[in-house]
């Protein structure tokens, strides 16, 4: 979500306009060997151990999902953008996911819960994110996590979410979280970025 290479677009963006060109990005299309395996190692550490139900909200192309599904994990990907469930879907062909089209703030998945919510540059997006939190962790089994990947990019006119009000939103709807700074694993970025970005893991 970067309307440079370090900062997000506004979310008004038209997401199926922009699909074609969304892998791009480094961090985006996972396509530098490097980069695939620095996402593909914080993936490993923030998972379970052992193949779980993954919900992946806003989950563009698919890049995280096919990293989680070849780390054995059942994967539901949910995305506003009908052109990016069509390249995830091509993209994790033949693997064990499932994409659908909807509202990463209200996943159509009914009764249906997971294991792990992983969620990246989605939250700072929605309006309401308390109430947004609330919804994830109802979709969440006990002893599940909620492994969210958020930051605050730009100078002027900084957006995103910083962690300290992530983490105060989740302090009443967790057992414990931790969070991990990203801003310095430039393998990650595709190079070296000044912003900050982090990962909270939290265990519901």
């Amino acid at each position: 979500m970067r309307k440079k290479s370090d900062e997000p677009t506004e979310p008004s963006i038209d997401w199926d306009l922009a699909a074609a060109a969304f892998d791009e990005e480094p961090d985006h299309g996972l396509r530098d060997p490097g980069v695939r395996a620095a996402w593909a190692r914080r993936l490993r550490a923030w998972l379970p151990e052992r193949g779980c139900d993954l919900l992946d909200l806003g989950c563009g192309t698919g890049s995280l999902s096919l990293l989680a599904a070849e780390q054995g994990h059942r994967v539901t990907g949910v995305d506003l953008s009908p052109a990016m469930i069509d390249l995830a879907r091509a993209k994790l062909a033949g693997r064990d996911a499932v994409f659908l089209l909807g509202d990463a703030a209200a996943p159509p998945v009914g009764e249906q819960r997971f294991d792990t919510l992983l969620v990246r540059h989605v939250l700072w997006t929605l309006p309401d994110p308390a109430r947004v939190l609330r919804h994830w962790r109802g979709l969440v089994r006990p002893g599940g996590r909620l492994v969210l990947v958020e930051g605050v990019w730009g100078t002027v006119a900084p957006v995103g979410m910083a962690a300290d009000r992530l983490t105060a939103l989740l302090a009443p709807l967790t057992e414990r979280a931790r969070v991990e700074r990203l801003s310095q694993d430039a393998g990650l970025w595709g190079g070296a970025v000044t912003d900050e970005r982090y990962a909270v893991v939290a265990t519901v």
